[in-house]
Formats: structure tokens, C-alpha cells, sequence
């Protein structure tokens, strides 16, 4: 092991393949070399590279049996990754990602472009939503799965990439040659609003990433200078990250020499992290002083938690929203000999008044409920569906009726009378093709108007609450 980092991050979107070991009799007198200085384990392996009707590479199973270790704790948050997993998981929380610039996902067997980034390389070749991708440099997909397409497609910066794909609305094939490069991933927004009189400035952080801390400060320095009296932190749906940036985040809000979050290692022992004077996050006294409210709901995870559990039990300021998701452990990542990380839980992490939320989450001050329209996954889909079918696609659809206020009659993913009638209720206020089915026309549609509901502010009812607090704080 060489290196190691620290991080708290909720929720890991990494797909992994687990190999078996299996394998029985005794070895022969042909030696193979020893993987460990543990007996049984050489056996085990000499016996599969000697006998297995099913061969098995053996870096493969090597790496099943580190896996294998990991998933023997019982930990959902200790792992092992290989070298392509580590790269991919180090590149979730970093400032800029090499590639086209463009969300996909897998739909009905086919490969979609969800959306291009703005100013992206996909953008700027042409490429469109709901564009189907048919071929990668002249081969064409099959049966890969999503994170294999997504493998092909990125490359080194400044290296071209061919797409072949079908664009539905034109009924056409078309190819796009596509120069790879940087897309920056910005983790921190930031907006002001004049709301009664009041200024609030509104900070919303999407993860803690590598370079969130600096995008922090400079939000907070530009809300600021445009005469913010309060801000409003928004970590609804963020899923954690390093625990440098959320201490460098905490530092910038609370009084120097304040425990923020206390460590608990394996032996029991408590070790408080404590508020620094940073050069670069002390710009501005007035942030420490000027009232604040935190938005989370149950994507609010780990660090997240870490920073609303210390606003909490430090009272400095109100939080709004559901109780948070409920990780209270902390991973270090440790680099492998072989290119993969070990990451372990290697403490607990507790509150300033010493609470282990892990299982609980942090409770709001103030509970809001959000309409679904804002908490459901917004999904891109290409199938045609009529009565008679039974599919999570119609449940998704019946759920997105229903919180529109038309009356699909269920929601289990059965498409009846009644879910045909609301679908051509929809259609015709929507003013769509005339039908009773679902098909792309109404699954674009319908993913559209929540797009536009979400835009307006004024229907988001976890921040209403806080402009509401906020303002109330500042006219007493």
C-alpha cells in the first residue's frame, strides 16, 4: 500500500463483476507459484489453474479473491477496485473528465443520448438527444453494457472518436467524427435572489469533489459582493466526497477551533476535526456571522451529513427538508501493487454532540415533502406501450400521471382502460398526436414537463420554506 485518502461518499455507481472460486481435490505434484504466505488459499488457487473445467486467468482470480475479502466484512462501503474501477471512481470526484460531453443510458437494448453538455464536444459535433448510438469507430454494439459503451467511447484528449448513430426524427443513419476533451465538472451554482426587501444567496453543492472548496469560495465571495444577507446551501440529492473539501466548506462557516465532526477509529478512540483558518476560505468574515439554511433530503449523504449534522448541533443555522440517507462511516482509499485501491471503513464519524447517524440520517429542523415531480428519476424512454402491457416504464408513466393530476387509475405497471384514457387525456392537453399509447412522443413529453416544473422555483416547496425562514430571520 502506498497511498491513502480520506472521503465519505454515500452511494458508489460502479458496476462490478464478481468471479467465484470453486474448485476441489488435491493438488498433483506439478507446482505452481504461491500467491500468499497462506497455505490454504495457495492450494485453492494451485487447484483451479491445475484442474478447473471453467479456466480462469490469474490476475481474475486474484482479484475475485481480494473482492471476495471485502465483501466478507459486510460492508457496502468497503471494496475492492480494480485499476479501470479506481480510475473511474477517482475520476467521479474530479474537477474535469476527458470525453465527448455527453450523458447516455441504455434503453430497451439500445444506447441513447440523454444530452449533451453545453459548449461540449458532442454539442458542438451535432449530436441530439434521443440520438441512438449504432457504432463506435466503425464497430457495431450488441449486447455491451452501458459502462462498456461509455469505455469505448472515451480516449485520450485530443484523439477523435467515430459515432455512427440513428436519429429517430430524421429516419436516418449519420456519422460524426468527434475530437475528445476536457469537460469540466463544476460541483458548486450559484444564484442570488431579492425576495421582500431581502437578498439571499443560494449555494448549491452537487458532491465534494477535488475542486469544490475554491468553487465554493468564489460563490460565496460573488453572492456576497452582490449584497447577500443570508445564504441558502442546497446538498438535496449530493451523495458525499472528500472530507478536506466539506473541512475547508465548515471552516468557511463556523468559528476557528470548532469540532465540526469527530472520528471514531476501531479501538474506540475519538479524535475531534476542528475549524482552521484557511487563507484561502477566510475572505470574507461576514460569512460566519450572516444567517444560513441547508436543504437536504434523502440523496444527502455522507458528507453531506457531516456538514449539516455540525450546522445542527453547532446552531448556526435552520435545516430544511427530510431526514438525510444515514452513512456514518469513513473509507480510506489505499493504493495496490496491482493498479486497484482498497477502499476500507475506518472510522465511524459522529456529530459534534456525538451521535452516529449511520442508519438514521440527520432529521430536518423543518420537514417539507416534495411533490414527486421533483424526486422521481427522470427516465428517457424509446419503447411503445398500449393496454395490455406490463412494464416499470408504464409504472414510471402512471407515476408522473398521476402527480400531474390525471388519473391513470394505478401505478403497478399495468396498462388498463384507465391508464389509456389519462395517457390520452395528456396527450390532447399536451397537444400531442391524438392516441392512447406511450410511445417516445409521450415519454419526451412528459419528461419535459417536469423538466419546466422544476425550473420554477416557485414550486419547490423545500426552498419556498427556506426564502421564507430566511426572510422572517432578517425582519425580526
Amino acid at each position: 500500500m502506498r497511498r491513502s485518502r480520506l472521503f465519505l461518499v454515500g452511494i458508489v455507481l460502479i458496476i462490478v463483476a464478481a468471479v467465484g472460486l470453486n474448485g476441489c481435490g488435491t493438488s498433483d505434484s506439478k507446482q505452481t507459484q504461491a500467491v500468499s504466505h497462506l497455505p490454504v488459499l495457495d492450494e485453492v488457487y494451485e487447484a483451479i489453474q491445475e484442474k478447473a473445467v471453467y479456466p480462469v486467468q490469474k490476475d481474475r482470480l486474484i482479484e475475485g479473491a481480494l473482492r471476495g475479502m471485502t465483501d466478507t466484512i459486510g460492508d457496502p462501503y468497503s471494496t475492492y477496485l480494480t485499476e479501470q474501477e479506481a480510475a473511474a471512481h477517482r475520476e467521479s470526484l474530479a474537477g474535469s473528465r476527458v470525453g465527448i460531453g455527453a450523458e447516455v443510458t441504455r434503453s430497451n437494448g439500445k444506447y441513447i443520448i440523454v444530452s449533451p453538455i453545453k459548449g461540449g464536444p458532442a454539442e458542438k459535433a451535432g449530436l441530439q438527444p434521443y440520438d441512438e448510438i449504432v457504432r463506435v469507430n466503425g464497430e457495431r454494439l450488441g449486447n455491451e453494457t452501458l459502462q462498456e459503451v461509455v469505455n469505448h467511447i472515451r480516449g485520450k484528449k485530443g484523439t477523435e472518436v467515430k459515432l455512427t448513430i440513428f436519429r429517430p426524427d430524421a429516419d436516418k443513419h449519420m456519422e460524426y467524427t468527434i475530437v475528445r476533451d476536457h469537460i469540466p465538472v463544476e460541483s458548486v451554482s450559484q444564484q442570488l435572489f431579492e425576495e421582500r426587501g431581502a437578498k439571499l444567496g443560494y449555494i448549491a453543492l452537487t458532491m465534494f469533489g477535488e475542486e469544490t472548496a475554491k468553487e465554493w469560495q468564489k460563490a460565496t465571495s460573488d453572492v456576497i459582493k452582490q449584497g447577500a444577507q443570508a445564504i441558502i446551501i442546497d446538498v438535496r440529492g449530493n451523495p458525499g466526497g472528500y472530507l478536506q473539501a466539506v473541512s475547508e466548506i465548515s471552516s468557511s462557516l463556523l468559528e476557528q477551533d470548532r469540532a465540526f465532526v469527530i472520528m471514531q477509529d476501531a479501538q474506540g478512540n475519538l479524535t475531534p476535526l476542528v475549524t482552521e483558518k484557511s487563507e484561502a476560505l477566510d475572505f470574507n468574515e461576514r460569512l460566519k456571522r450572516i444567517p444560513i439554511v441547508v436543504l437536504q433530503d434523502v440523496g444527502s449523504a455522507s458528507a453531506s451529513e457531516v456538514l449539516s449534522a455540525a450546522i445542527k448541533d453547532l446552531k448556526r443555522g435552520a435545516i430544511i427538508g427530510t431526514t438525510s440517507f444515514g452513512k456514518g462511516t469513513v473509507q480510506e482509499t489505499m493504493e495496490l501493487s496491482n493498479g486497484g485501491e482498497l477502499k476500507l471503513s475506518t472510522n465511524k464519524w459522529l456529530t459534534p454532540k456525538e451521535k452516529w447517524i449511520h442508519g438514521k440520517g440527520v432529521e430536518a429542523d423543518i420537514q417539507v415533502k416534495q411533490s414527486i415531480l421533483f424526486t422521481e428519476h427522470l427516465q428517457m424512454v424509446t419503447d411503445t406501450l398500449s393496454e395490455g402491457h406490463f412494464t416499470d416504464q408504464i409504472a414510471y408513466a402512471q407515476r408522473m400521471l398521476k402527480a400531474f393530476d390525471y388519473r391513470p387509475g394505478r401505478t403497478d405497471g399495468y396498462f388498463d382502460k384507465d391508464t389509456a384514457n389519462a395517457v390520452h387525456a395528456y396527450r390532447a392537453d399536451r397537444e400531442l398526436t391524438e392516441s392512447r399509447i406511450m410511445d417516445r412522443e409521450f415519454f419526451a413529453d412528459i419528461k419535459k414537463a417536469a423538466e419546466e416544473y422544476r425550473a420554477d422555483e416557485k414550486n419547490d416547496k423545500q426552498l419556498r420554506m427556506a426564502v421564507d425562514y430566511l426572510v422572517n430571520e432578517l425582519t425580526q
